[in-house]
Order: structure tokens, then sequence, then C-alpha cells
């Protein structure tokens, strides 16, 4: 055992609550270390070659220390991130508030899944301060070159025709510099024409439209939490380690918790390690803040379980995937060109409101999306009959042009035919989400984390998003495809919530609405497990403003103690 220093507050996590609540508390004055299980990820460092991403996956013990991390449970299958910046390193930017009226107040006793103790007044300046660090801006379609991006425009009016609310998100990609039109690939500068530093100490672009976001974008163009709550954590004193996975955690005696963590040296990337024999670092804190995201915070929590016996019950309760599901539109009519890898991953959405707003039903809204040119080329290697079929008749036609010795030498027109209308751009990705039902439970067998959750309690739901998705492709004269696995009763989610739900009382959540957790003063839990239900957009923002909320209260009580 290694022991270590005293720190004001210990963050386990820096994804959307960890990073929020890292700034806030360092700025504030107080000695905050942030542990980070993965590696902090420059632009040009995210994987791309067939080889890089092989061993692009987070497992240690078989030298693993890349960036996606995928959970699998028998009713859904999770990708999360393991890196400086968590998930938004690998999101699509998407920043949305949670509609105002599905902050729901269900009551248990009479059936309901969900009860928010927040309300979308107390959130909204906490909303503005985070969009505020974030500076998001949408989409610039309508200037040039961005007003000929073939997926925004074909979904856009795909959508009017199939009489849905269409409109431009915020996104948290920075298109154009301050004051200053939006140019694909220029470096990104403050107002006074600076570069803006970060802590990587690198040079970002402004976002070159390659549809990279989900992968990592090494440009630089996404706003990702390294490059603003991390970066002015860091310059307020915070101390961030990388590469420590955090084992356990307990309260202290006389007051306040120690946290053990583990150390993953860049040496042993790509090597098998025995990582139950890592040697332990012990750190000691006040406060503990609990932000290793929806399935690290619960299993952590499930795992120290006996080091806190007061823990509410309802550890593990009101998992929700966010209503996600993927659905495909292809083979758009003709030579329709659709280009899913012209703009970032997602430019534009759709809304279909909740009965509680005007609608039917459970609300949601599906989003278009794109990826890499480097899927493209997977698409259409993956479509080699149809190619093969498109080369055969080249060679046929040359064929006969040297048999009937035509003197034509260009070859332009028989080329272009070859490459014509390929598959890859008549294709569009659509992303649902919305108000599912939440009554996951996790749980520990055998030291693994389980999930029970099944399609049953959400499957009108689910019909319903599956039936715009479908009127969409048929207005884009395409045929529609739901994910696969969804013949296997399993979705896909990237917005897993809950799991430490907050509540009115114990008996209700693991934390109250500040995000302390009942009977435990000083430990915290910040993140998308603190979700009752589902937030219903993405919910990125609402995790970061929800931890802003929580700052506030650790931050205005470390004021009470320290007046004299």
């Amino acid at each position: 055992m290694i022991s270590g220093e005293h720190f004001a507050a210990v963050v386990i996590g820096s994804g959307f609550g960890g990073s929020v609540m890292a700034y806030r508390l360092a700025d504030a004055g107080l000695k905050v270390c942030v542990l980070e299980r993965g590696k902090p990820y420059p632009p040009g460092s995210f994987a791309r070659t067939p080889a890089d991403m092989s061993t692009n996956f987070w497992n240690p013990s078989e030298g693993g220390q890349g960036l996606f991390s995928v959970w699998s449970f028998p009713g859904i299958e999770s990708v999360v991130s393991a890196g400086l910046g968590g998930g938004s390193l690998i999101y699509a930017n998407v920043l949305i508030r949670k509609d105002e009226k599905w902050f729901v107040k269900e009551d248990p006793a009479a059936g309901g899944f969900e009860y928010w103790p927040v309300t979308r007044q107390d959130l909204d300046p906490h909303y503005d301060r985070v969009e505020a660090k974030l500076l998001p801006q949408t989409y610039p379609v309508n200037q040039s070159p961005y007003d000929s991006t073939p997926k925004t425009i074909a979904f856009r009016a795909a959508a009017a025709k199939a009489g849905l609310q269409w409109f431009l998100p915020n996104l948290a990609v920075t298109f154009a510099n301050p004051g200053r039109p939006a140019v694909p690939g220029e470096p990104i500068v403050d107002g006074n024409g600076r570069p803006l530093a970060n802590l990587h100490g690198r040079t970002r672009y402004t976002c070159r439209l390659v549809g990279e976001c989900d992968v990592g974008c090494n440009y630089g163009s996404k706003n990702s939490l390294d490059y603003n709550y991390l970066t002015d954590a860091k310059n307020q004193g915070a101390e961030i380690r990388t590469r420590s996975e955090v084992r356990s955690f307990a309260p202290k005696d006389g007051g306040g918790y120690w946290v053990r963590y583990v150390e993953h040296h860049p040496e042993n990337e790509n090597v098998k390690t025995e990582t139950s024999t890592l040697p332990e670092v012990e750190l000691t804190t006040d406060r503990l803040i609990v932000s290793a995201g929806v399935f690290g915070s619960t299993f952590l929590l499930l795992k120290n379980r006996g080091s806190f016996p007061h823990l509410s019950p309802t550890l593990g309760t009101h998992f929700s995937g966010n209503g996600d599901l993927l659905g495909f539109a292809h083979r758009s009519r003709g030579d329709r060109n659709l280009d899913p890898m012209q703009g970032p991953v997602i430019t534009s959405t759709v809304r279909v409101p909740d009965e509680l707003d005007g609608g039917v039903g459970r609300g949601f809204y599906v989003q278009e999306g794109g990826f890499p040119q480097f899927v493209g080329w997977m698409l259409e290697a993956a479509n080699t009959p149809h190619q093969f079929l498109r080369v055969a008749q080249f060679l046929v036609n040359q064929a006969e042009a040297a048999i009937e010795d035509s003197p034509q030498s260009v070859l332009n027109g028989e080329l272009e035919a070859l490459l014509k209308a390929p598959d890859s751009a008549r294709v569009m990705l659509m992303l649902g989400m919305g108000r599912d039902v939440p009554n996951g439970i996790m749980s520990l067998r055998d030291r693994w984390l389980q999930l029970d959750w099944t399609l049953t309690a959400s499957r009108t739901y689910y019909d319903r998003v599956q039936a715009t998705m479908a009127a969409i492709a048929a207005e884009l004269g395409a045929d529609f495809t739901i994910n696969p696995l969804w013949y296997l009763r399993k979705v896909i989610t990237v917005h897993g919530l809950g799991g430490c739900p907050m509540g009115r009382d114990e008996n209700e959540g693991v934390v109250d609405s500040n995000g302390a957790v009942f009977n435990y003063p000083g430990l915290y839990v910040a993140d998308g497990s603190v979700m009752p239900g589902p937030v219903g957009p993405n919910p990125s923002l609402t995790i970061a403003a929800l931890a802003d909320r929580f700052a506030d209260g650790i931050v205005d009580s470390a004021a009470q103690i320290s007046r004299p």
C-alpha cells in the first residue's frame, strides 16, 4: 500500500459530472484531485487505423488501455468511454435541455416509476452556466459550404413532409471563431485572435466536417471537457491523475473517506498484466465525489457496499437506456446522395411531443446520424457482390469496345458509372431517444455487474419511435431497417441512466436533490446514475447542469465551515 496525501475533495471520473465538479470546487479554492482511469487524448491521438482500432478498448488485464468500453447485458448493450474527458470524447456533441414538462413526479405507490425532485426552473441557471463554458454553436446550414450538407438537407425535407418538428440543436463544436464566419479547418482562437490554451498544449481547428465525432476528434473541433472544464480545473490548482483506476473507498475514522486506486502504466499497454497484483495508492479526503458513470458508479458502490451499510435500498434501481434506438434509412431511390460522411455526426433533430405537452404517449427525439469516411469504405467492401456486378459490367463494356475496335480513348463516363451512387452514400443513420420506462435493476453476481432490463415495459414507446423513423425513411425514398439486435429483443444505448437515483428520502433514492448520499455526509454522486428516469433528449447537458447544482451545495457548505 502506498500512502498518499489528503485532499479537500477527490473526484472519481472526468465526464460530464466529474469535470464540472472538479472545476467548480477548485475554483472555490478547495484542494481537488481527479482520478481518471483512462489516458489523455490530445488532438491527433485518436485511433484510425485497423491495427490501432483493434487495441482501442478498455481491458487492462489484456493490455487494453483504449478509449471504448462495452457493457453487455441480456437486454441491452452499452458503449462508454475511458479517457480524460469521459463521455465527451465520444458523444455526438448535442446539448438540449430536458423538456420542462418531462420532469415528471409519478408516485411510486401508485405504480409510477420516477419522481424528479428538481424542476426545469431549478436547473435553468445551471444550464446557462454550463452552456457558457461549453460554448455551443448550431450547425451553420444556411452558409456555404455547410448549406450543401446532404444528410441535413434531406432530413429537414423528410421531416417537413412527415409533419414533424425539425430544428438545429446546440452542438458543442466550434464551427466559427468569434466574430468570423464559419470556415472548416482554421485554428481556433479567442476574441483577441490568440489560440485558446488547453491542458494538452495543442492547436485546435474548426470542424472539418469529417463525421469522426464518435470515435474522437483528431482536430480538437469538439468542445470536449478536456478543453474547458478540465483545463480550467487544472489552472485553478486541481491535480489530475490519469490511468488511475479506483478499486475501493470507505468512511474514515474521525470523518471523511479513504480512496484506493491502481495505476495503469503506459509500458503495460498491449501487454497482459495481472492487474489484481498492482500496488494500490491510498488518498484521504474530506469529500468524495463518485462520477464514474452509470455503470462505473453503481458498480463501485455495490462492490463497496459492505463499508456503507446504511446506503439506500434503491441502489441499482431506476436504470433507463434513455429510450435509445438505432435505425437505418438505406438504398435511397435513384442516385440520391445522402452522404452521411459529410458534417459532424449529428446536425439536426426532430422532436415528437409527449402526452404531457400535447402529444400521444411518451415523447422522443429522432436525430440524423453520420459516420467517418473509413466506415464508408468498409460498407462498400462489405457489399462485395453489388460492387462485383458493377466491375463486371465495366469489363464487359471494355471487352466489347476492344472487339469493335472503338476509337474512344477517354473513359471518364465509364469510370463514373463504375463509382456512381455507392451504397455508403445512400444511407442515413437515425438515432432515437426519449422517455422509456426506467425499471431496470443493477446488481452484483460473482463480482460482475448484472442488469435486469427488458424491452417489455417500454415496447409501446419503441414501436412509436420505429414508426416515426420508418415514416422519415419513406419520405427519403429509402428502405427502413432497425438495429438487427432488436430481433433478439435487445437494444444499444449510449445514454444509460440511473442506478444511484435522486429521491426525496433514502427510501426513494440514493442521493438527494443536491447529489449528497443519504446517511453519509461528504459522499456525493454526480453523473448520469443520479437520474430517476430518462432525460428524453441527449442527457449530457442535464448531467452537467445537475453537477453544477450539486457543486453549489458543496461550495456553500465549505464556505460555512471556513467562516470564523
